[in-house]
């Protein structure tokens, strides 16, 4: 008897079909032949300033569609994690004594294209008002739109190949709950390192399911953050004029030595405002991470057998050179992995000097949130 071998994760029974109750709301995702035929702007306004066609047919090039995979290594896959993703909510609420109110945390596994797909819909939710305020300006051209779309599809085709789970905090309400995770990237990192799967998906279950709980347990926490990036985005300059100006400012300042490429400069090309909200939101983001960081390691002591061999193994997978390196430090995924150590760092810190309860506290108000 042979196996049909294939790379498509969306060509089976539908994950979401599985995953939840019909009380829990439901997502109808469409195979990846469907995916590529699909007009991707969606009636979302943002279509006057990015080609979204062109982002996600640049998008799934850069992608590829991972490494092929039997129809039964993709419902083990599936199958573990609809038991793994509740245990790691009750492992989480338990170390945390965080509450979380709604539906419960259940996983939707998706291919490279499906995730690319959801997160444009969530790009396009967030740029819809900045494509709003520029209706009475001169439309842009074609040709401008489709470089937008090429240059973010290549970001987010990148992404769906390093992406292991998300949490998308800005999802409808019946998707309340709802945790991605990119099969064919969590099945190629096994089979490279050598992991125990049972572990290594409970382990990233318990990253995913944290930032649920975060969300869930601080009802102020997911209108606050969207605040922020609703004020960053009403605040972008998109006169070609300005924005040229403040890079040859930029230029200067490097030249001179008063600073260096990578994410410093690109704040540079921010006005103080944009700057103030950035540095805000990327607060917020290192103490999600790292709390998410901190528990996923702590919540699995005594449920893996060698947890830090899968943070060595995850920080190898993570460490590129080259090109890919420099790549990763002008889009800002370097700064993203460093989020990870050093809000992690700052949890651990805080939590063995006033334990989890006055950790907590953080989770208080907005004014509570460090700086």
């Amino acid at each position: 008897a042979y196996e049909i071998v294939s790379r498509d994760w969306s060509s089976d029974v539908c994950s979401s079909d599985l995953d939840r109750g019909s009380e829990e709301g439901r997502r109808v995702v469409p195979s990846e032949p469907e995916l590529a035929g699909l007009d991707w702007s969606m009636g979302s306004r943002s279509i006057a300033i990015i080609d979204w066609d062109a982002a996600m047919a640049v998008g799934r090039r850069v992608a590829g569609r991972g490494p092929a995979t039997t129809p039964a290594q993709r419902d083990a896959l599936r199958a573990d994690l609809r038991e793994l993703v509740p245990l790691a909510e009750s492992l989480v609420v338990e170390l945390t004594g965080m509450r979380v109110e709604g539906f419960r945390a259940r996983p939707w596994v998706l291919s490279r294209a499906d995730w690319m797909a959801a997160n444009v819909r969530g790009f396009q939710r967030m740029l819809d008002p900045l494509a709003e305020r520029l209706a009475g300006e001169a439309p842009w051209s074609d040709l401008r739109r489709r470089a937008a779309g090429w240059q973010f599809g290549a970001l987010l085709g990148y992404a769906s190949r390093k992406v292991l789970g998300q949490y998308d905090a800005f999802l409808p309400a019946d998707d309340d709950g709802l945790l991605y995770f990119v099969g064919p990237n969590v099945v190629e990192t096994e089979a490279r390192f050598f992991l125990p799967r049972r572990d290594f998906r409970l382990w990233i279950a318990l990253h995913e399911v944290t930032h649920r709980v975060q969300f869930g347990a601080t009802p102020w926490l997911r209108a606050h953050l969207k605040d922020l990036i609703d004020r960053y985005v009403a605040s972008m300059d998109p006169d070609p004029a300005r924005l040229a100006a403040r890079i040859r400012s930029a230029i200067d300042d490097v030249r001179a030595g008063r600073v260096q490429p990578g994410p410093i400069l690109a704040t540079m090309l921010m006005s103080e405002e944009q700057q103030d909200l950035f540095q805000r939101m990327q607060g917020i983001m290192m103490l999600l991470e790292g709390h998410a960081s901190y528990a996923m390691n702590e919540a699995a002591r005594g449920r893996i057998a060698d947890v830090d061999h899968l943070r060595r193994t995850l920080e190898r997978r993570r460490r590129v050179g080259g090109l890919e390196r420099a790549f990763q430090r002008a889009s800002g995924f370097a700064a993203k992995v460093e989020q990870y150590s050093s809000g992690e760092r700052f949890v651990r810190a805080v939590v063995e000097r006033v334990g989890m309860e006055g950790f907590n506290a953080v989770w208080a108000a907005p004014t509570n949130l460090p700086l």
